[in-house]
């Protein structure tokens, strides 16, 4: 899908300026030898950019004639982009934080007032991708920063998104919430894993006070092989959901039970599909948010999605209470009660 319409005339403009007015090197005069435009589009609207470009003129100077641009214009965009790092931000971020597809990402950019083709929403995503790796590859910066806390708590778990499939094992410091390592792996038995800690704990400059995993039998064993004496504690959401099994079992059954009560709502939409008054409006607007109720699970054991279904549907039934008791129709409120 190309884009349809022009790109808006910027709303701002702004200049840059380099930090230094004179060389590093020779510390001779940096002269102003042209001026840049960008037209960048941001969340906050588009933003036309003037650059202005200093060069040493000292023949004998290392950095003679190289363009020194303003420093602040990499804080804004990546070189030769359309679009500010803020917009990249939130492309990830709607991917893979809200795992929104790329129509939608398009659609939620498009709200904002962005003007831009949906394959340019695949760019953007590309763009985020490589500036994760490139942060995730920075082995001095990490270094440094693990250096500064003093330890590390290691994080070990599994991903396989298909049966059959490599299964991608991430290891991961909970104190600084760093990736320290990824690795797909046919297998999870207790040699591979133990090699990718012995790996992890080669590359650390700290030591490794403790590991937290899901319990599987062969990252304990692994742990105990490759990290002896290291504590090693079970993910407290794991352990939760475990605990909370006879709860999220009764919710579940709350809920097939609730559900059971609110299967007249398509009759109701059918009985007002020949209506555009304003009461079968209202009761349309009932039915739908009866709907949204039942398509709304939440995520055991932190969000109960049976008491979550029972607190909408009681909220639904008190409005429509309040709609009868105002002197609306005392039928239409008992066919879309929805228990």
């Amino acid at each position: 899908m190309v884009r349809r319409k022009p790109r808006p005339a910027a709303a701002t403009h702004q200049t840059l300026e380099p930090c230094q007015s004179r060389c590093w090197v020779c510390d001779g005069p940096l002269w102003v030898a042209y001026h840049g435009h960008r037209t960048l589009a941001t969340l906050d609207g588009v933003v036309r950019l003037t650059l202005v470009v200093r060069r040493c003129q000292n023949p004998t100077c290392r950095p003679y004639h190289r363009a020194y641009r303003p420093e602040a214009e990499g804080t804004l965009a990546l070189p030769h982009g359309e679009f500010g790092l803020d917009v990249i931000a939130l492309v990830g971020t709607l991917r893979y934080a809200q795992h929104r597809s790329i129509p939608e990402i398009h659609q939620e950019l498009e709200q904002r007032g962005l003007r831009l083709a949906e394959r340019s929403v695949t760019n953007l995503l590309h763009r985020y991708e490589e500036l994760v790796a490139l942060h995730l590859s920075d082995a001095t910066r990490l270094q440094e920063r693990l250096r500064q806390q003093g330890r590390v708590i290691l994080a070990l778990d599994g991903l396989q998104p298909d049966v059959g499939h490599e299964v991608l094992w991430v290891l991961r410091d909970c104190l600084s919430g760093e990736v320290l390592l990824a690795r797909s792996l046919l297998g999870a038995t207790q040699p591979e894993l133990a090699a990718l800690l012995h790996e992890t704990q080669q590359a650390l400059p700290v030591p490794i006070r403790g590991v937290i995993s899901d319990g599987q039998h062969s990252i304990r064993r692994a742990v105990r092989a490759a990290l002896p004496g290291v504590p090693h504690q079970l993910c407290q959401f794991h352990y939760l959901r475990e605990a909370a099994n006879p709860v999220y079992e009764a919710d579940r059954h709350a809920k097939k039970e609730l559900k059971k009560c609110v299967r007249g709502v398509r009759p109701i939409e059918r009985a007002l599909e020949a209506r555009d008054d304003p009461e079968a409006a209202s009761i349309r607007g009932y039915c739908l948010a009866v709907r949204s109720a039942l398509t709304d699970d939440g995520r055991p054991p932190l969000c109960a999605s049976g008491l979550r279904l029972q607190q909408r549907l009681e909220a639904i039934q008190c409005s429509i209470a309040r709609v009868g008791e105002k002197g609306i129709s005392r039928g239409s409120w008992r066919a879309c009660r929805p228990c």
